[in-house]
């Protein structure tokens, strides 16, 4: 089952220590395990555009959509057997300390509920 991995910016988070993994370290380690399908990260909220239809209108905003102090700067895509698994694989991310990383099932269009 796929499952995306939101990388998220918290100014709460904490500084690497001793031991643990780079990203790249990371990356090759999922990679390698055959877990990893895909993922980059993003630039800075600066550079975002929220766009809502209203109506026949459209509306463009520069920045997110939410004003918080946490950002979201990257994302993953996995596929692992269940959830366990892919919880796993996001407590060892870097940003599991750093920041925090929310794991959100894929939910393909047309599936069952």
């Amino acid at each position: 089952m796929e499952y995306l991995l939101l990388i998220c910016t918290d100014p709460d988070g904490e500084d690497a220590v001793p031991g643990d993994p780079t990203i790249e370290e990371w990356g090759a380690d999922v990679d390698a395990r055959g877990v990893w399908r895909h993922g980059d990260r993003l630039r800075p909220v600066e550079a975002a555009t929220t766009v809502r239809r209203r109506g026949d209108r459209v509306v463009l905003t520069d920045g997110p959509f939410a004003e918080t102090r946490e950002q979201i700067a990257g994302y993953d895509v996995i596929d692992c057997a269940d959830l366990d698994e892919a919880l796993a694989v996001a407590a060892a991310h870097p940003m599991a300390r750093a920041g925090r990383v929310e794991v959100r099932p894929v939910w393909p269009l047309g599936a069952d509920d």
